[in-house]
């Protein structure tokens, strides 16, 4: 199991992936797209990378907006593998 990333080190991680905002204990990122078709695209462009990584986001589609939410259950917080895939999601939209 990861370990949990300690409280005084967050925003250090969240300068890393500076589009992510924290929520509770969760970071945050909402996308727009141009149309359902590339917001779902994206979505299963997601999916794969957190299969691979076997680290799951809350996901929410609305039309063209997706919202994705990173946040690790088994270690009850944030960790070094939610910061991760979210480096990789932000890569995919570069």
């Amino acid at each position: 199991m990861m370990s949990r990333i300690p409280e005084s080190e967050v925003s250090q991680w969240l300068a890393k992936v500076p589009e992510w905002r924290r929520e509770g204990g969760e970071i945050v990122r909402g996308f727009t797209f141009r149309n359902f078709r590339e917001a779902l695209a994206f979505v299963v462009q997601v999916g794969m990378l957190a299969e691979r990584m076997d680290h799951h986001p809350d996901i929410t589609i609305r039309y063209k907006q997706v919202e994705l939410r990173l946040i690790t259950h088994s270690a009850g917080g944030l960790t070094e593998k939610d910061f991760e895939l979210a480096q990789q999601i932000d890569a995919l939209v570069r």
